[in-house]
């Protein structure tokens, strides 16, 4: 979430008093200038959870109010009044990171939601709290900065020093003169009448109240959700990176670890979770008589805010003891009535025993709960002890056996329990360095998940699910490196975006790059030596380079040409990766980093840097030993190759390297003829490498497209299905089949590849028609199988079109025949395309009865691939007339114009209906509409066309955006006409 406002607060209590009784005028003139936030009343904490309801909803991100006048009265010390952030002094609020004055110790928290089974229609959810921190302070200041956002702030004092012989008693009071807030760094700051003394502890007491939030999982967060045929809530916490200041005032940085005692007040009929086990329960009644729970926990371990973790929630659990220690997976009533969290359970206790044997060290708490919320946009938290997924990421359905999901939960729950150690346990300093959380934990998923199932291919795995997607964004002018200088933050927006493809694809690249050029043992020691030495505390980068650089110097065997850090640091501090090329005929092997469509002259691109590359290699189908290529270009005589027709090699050895690979023309020729002589010589993970090495250097003008495709030669003889999905995924793509009708290449193409492609077509028809449940633990084909059908349709290939007809059609006749999971949407699709309003309009009829917006997004898709117009604009006029509640979880009329047919429909239904659509799905949507209507563009006619088209819909801002994209989509079409002529005359050759 971005920061919400770029205004803050400083005005003197007398300046507030004086503001009370100036003239109207200059409270307008604030009002206009500033954002009101709140107001901090000096009440006795006793009082604050006495009040009975809620208090009014403070104001949301973003929104500005008029000032508030101070209220009269004597029990209010301290008002708060709004100052532009230009007119308050310079000073630590104006920075993103806390002074340096106060080290929390101890945070003691009470949250009282007011939450009641009963009230879940209640608009506007609020929470009470009191938070007591103990403090150490560092240096004197009569100042203090902790972190609050849109939290009401209803008392605050300060107590202190804490005399250490008694018991934490008071040997005094500081008084507090104002509180404000600085809403821009998030900051709320409270001036002292004196300055605290460095060395002595004081302790904070606060109490605040607070919005449960509905539309976004940040902080304290409600979930709506039907179980058992009843409409029900929960409350759930999401604190990571920077939520924790949304749920109480806090010191809301990873380096700032504490302990916690906490405390929930609750509706009876629901139970509370957190970070550790209850400790206790009680009965509080409030105002009006309402009875609530108290529940407290026992203290946590030393951790970070943004792992606090809090939920009240009506669930049931299923649970299981691992070496001791209890395990809950807390679900809906009918979740678990139906088995639904078994998989889960059954796999976490077995997953922390084997981390536990890795690392030697044991998950330090007594208890974990995991929750399946049926909302959560985060997929899943590693909250230490209280772990929390989106139910569909956690919860084995019984017709989830013919999809991804068993492995996908696997890894999740892999990834999840390898945070209790890679973030739980040892938490980066600060943000820049969250890959060595996320990435670290990405990159023990799969090695968990490989012992528990060693068959699993797991080069190939980690290349779909890891790498191929982040080298496929990754380059060289990418503004990201995986590791951020401290000084780039300015904004907590910042930190937020850091989760991303390349904190958590990249970071597991490298990791495991690490591990590939030192070996498992060195590996797995120098981690523990790091888990060990960091256990409760926080590391750098740096500190994690020199466990490893300790575990080199401890043996002989392995030599660096460099430093741990040197290496490691040329990858984590730079943006992109490099390109490695190697002639085979001279040895002579150079790097040059990765640019989106190289040119020429690349000499106005700045990319001054090398790598230090770790080079894996093989020879003839033989592993070599490891080189390195630490300088921009090297010779290594050993990986010439001669005219033999076995000679060949392959570097970057299991994809293990984060680099693409090119050769020289003869290289390719050398690997090119093994191929079609005897491809199973190259393991798969290299043919798989190959290809998405070729195409994606190809389509960056390092090599030429030809050389792409001549690797294809030999599909023929290809029967893994994962290297058909690379090469369909780069030479079937979305570009080529929306341009089909324009450009000679279809017919050429499909008497090219279904030729090669009837192989591997005819063993998987057989399998979904003969047995398809063969395939549940294959994870490759369940991934893989929708591209390899999909395609089979779409050239016409006669068995895949029959099969579509029959398999529709037989779940148009017994519904119970569930069409297979992983080809749903090419059947679905087709079965629509062929048929006729019959089929069109059953789709309907099942989509108007779906609840789960996964299902009733891939009907709305499915029925946008009718061939009919008429078809077509009806279901377009559906979408614009019907309920806003049908059809909302898609643009329809984006739907309709992506398919080839539907592009021409939707143009001329726009014409008619632009204004209609317009308030159906907002004027931006008119811009994306013409985005893909003119996606096969490639003249400045057809540009000024489509411009006079949307003319009289847009506002001139938006045409002149229009026409700025189409000239784009205009150059980029051009280019793939060009590629597509060369592929073409490539087809023709060799067809």
């Amino acid at each position: 979430m971005g920061p919400p406002s770029s205004s803050g607060f400083y005005v003197s209590r007398v300046v507030a008093l004086l503001l009370a009784g100036l003239a109207a005028v200059l409270l307008l003139a604030l009002a206009v200038l500033a954002a009101l936030y709140g107001h901090c009343a000096r009440v006795p904490p006793s009082e604050l959870h006495d009040r009975g309801g809620p208090h009014a909803a403070p104001s949301p991100p973003g929104r500005q109010e008029p000032a508030r006048t101070p209220k009269p009265g004597p029990s209010l010390e301290t008002e708060v009044a709004p100052t532009p952030r230009n007119w308050r002094p310079p000073g630590p609020w104006d920075q993103l990171r806390l002074p340096p004055w106060l080290v929390p110790l101890h945070y003691e928290l009470e949250l009282w939601p007011r939450l009641k089974p009963e009230e879940l229609s209640r608009p506007a959810l609020r929470f009470t709290g009191r938070v007591n921190i103990t403090v150490r302070c560092i240096a004197a200041t009569a100042r203090l900065l902790l972190h609050s956002l849109f939290l009401d702030c209803e008392s605050a004092e300060v107590r202190g020093p804490l005399s250490p012989d008694a018991g934490d008693a008071t040997v005094g009071r500081v008084p507090v003169d104002e509180v404000w807030f600085a809403l821009d760094m998030q900051y709320m700051v409270l001036e002292l009448g004196e300055a605290l003394q460095p060395g002595s502890r004081y302790e904070l007491q606060l109490s605040f109240s607070g919005p449960v939030y509905q539309d976004t999982r940040e902080g304290l967060f409600l979930n709506l959700y039907t179980d058992q045929g009843e409409r029900r809530a929960l409350l759930a916490s999401q604190m990571e990176p920077t939520f924790a200041r949304n749920v109480f005032p806090c010191f809301d940085e990873p380096a700032l670890k504490a302990t916690f005692n906490i405390t929930v007040i609750h509706h009876p009929s629901y139970v509370a979770l957190s970070n550790m086990p209850k400790l206790g329960q009680s009965e509080k009644e409030d105002v009006n008589g309402s009875k609530w729970t108290v529940t407290t926990f026992h203290t946590t371990p030393h951790m970070p805010t943004y792992l606090a973790a809090f939920a009240i929630c009506d669930y049931e659990h299923v649970s299981r003891t691992e070496r001791g220690k209890e395990i809950r997976i807390w679900a809906r009533k009918e979740a678990i009535a139906a088995g639904n969290a078994d998989f889960a359970l059954n796999i976490t206790g077995p997953i922390f025993s084997f981390l536990e044997d890795l690392f030697n060290i044991s998950y330090p708490l007594p208890k974990t709960d995991i929750i399946a919320l049926p909302t959560f946009d985060n997929r899943a938290m590693e909250n230490w002890g209280l772990l929390m997924f989106d139910e569909s990421l956690l919860l084995l359905q019984p017709n989830d056996k013919l999809t991804e999901k068993k492995t996908v939960i696997s890894y999740i729950v892999s990834h999840e329990i390898g945070h209790q150690w890679f973030g739980n346990l040892v938490t980066m300093n600060w943000w820049n360095n969250i890959w060595l959380n996320e990435g670290f934990a990405s990159y023990f998923e799969f090695g968990v998940i490989n012992y528990f199932n060693p068959k699993l291919p797991r080069n190939e795995i980690f290349f779909s699910n890891i790498l191929h997607g982040v080298l496929r964004e990754d380059h060289a002018l990418v503004s990201r490196a995986v590791s951020m200088k401290v000084e780039n933050f300015t904004e907590t927006n910042e930190i937020n975006e850091l989760f991303d493809l390349f904190t958590y694809n990249k970071g597991a690249s490298l990791a495991r790059m690490l591990s590939s050029f030192l070996n498992e043992k060195i590996f797995i020691s120098a981690l523990k030596s790091y888990l060990e030495t960091f256990s409760y505390s926080n590391a750098e980068q740096d500190d994690l380079w020199r466990h490893f650089q300790m575990a080199i110097d401890d043996q002989s065997k392995i030599l660096l040409p460099a430093t741990v850090k040197s290496i490691m640091d040329s990858w984590t501090h730079q943006s992109g990766f490099p390109v490695i090329t190697l002639n085979v005929s001279t040895g002579v092997m150079k790097q040059e980093p990765f640019y989106l469509g190289k040119v020429k002259n690349q000499t106005l691109l700045t990319h001054n840097d090398t790598w230090i590359v770790p080079i894996l290699w093989i020879k003839n189908g033989t592993t070599q030993s490891l080189v390195w290529l630490d300088k921009s270009s090297k010779v290594f005589p050993e990986m010439q190759v001669s005219d033999s027709d076995h000679d060949w090699v392959i570097l970057n050895l299991n994809m293990t390297g984060y680099y693409r690979v090119n050769y020289d023309k003869f290289g390719w020729k050398k690997l090119n003829q093994q191929l079609e002589k005897d491809p199973k010589a190259i393991p798969v993970i290299h043919r798989l490498q190959l290809v998405d090495d070729a195409f994606s250097l190809s389509k960056n003008s390092y090599i030429e497209i030809e050389t792409a495709l001549d690797l294809t030669k030999y599909l023929a003889e290809e029967d893994e299905i994962i290297v058909w999905h690379a090469v369909l995924v780069n030479l079937v793509t979305r570009d080529l089949v929306s341009d089909v009708n324009n450009h000679d290449i279809y017919p050429l193409l499909k008497n090219y590849l279904l030729k090669r492609l009837i192989s591997i077509w005819n063993t998987y028809s057989t399998i979904i028609r003969e047995n398809v449940a063969t395939l549940q633990d294959d994870y490759l084909a369940l991934i893989s199988l929708e591209k390899l059908f999909g395609t089979a349709c779409w050239l016409g290939l006669e068995d895949c079109l029959q099969l579509s007809r029959d398999l529709f059609r037989n779940w148009m006749n017994h519904p119970e025949n569930e069409i297979p999971y992983p080809i749903k949407n090419v059947i679905l699709c087709y079965g629509i395309a062929l048929g006729n309003d019959k089929e069109w309009d059953f789709l309907l009829n099942i989509y108007n009865n779906k609840t789960k917006e996964e299902e009733r997004i891939q009907l709305a898709y499915a029925m946008s691939c009718s061939k009919d117009p008429w078809i077509l604009n009806r279901y377009m006029e559906y979408a614009i007339t019907t309920s806003p509640f049908t059809f909302n979880e898609t643009n329809i009329i984006e739907a309709v114009a992506a398919s080839e047919v539907g592009r021409y429909v939707a143009k001329d239904f726009l014409i008619n209906n632009w204004q209609a659509v317009s308030e159906r799905y907002g004027t931006q949507s008119l811009v994306t509409l013409l985005y893909i209507i003119g996606r096969t563009i490639s003249t400045d006619l057809q540009i000024l066309e489509l411009q006079q088209f949307c003319s009289n819909m847009l506002e001139e801002h938006q045409r002149l955006t229009v026409q700025a994209k189409l000239q784009t989509i205009k150059n980029e079409n051009l280019k793939n006409k060009e590629r597509s002529a060369r592929i073409a005359a490539w087809l023709q050759k060799n067809t």
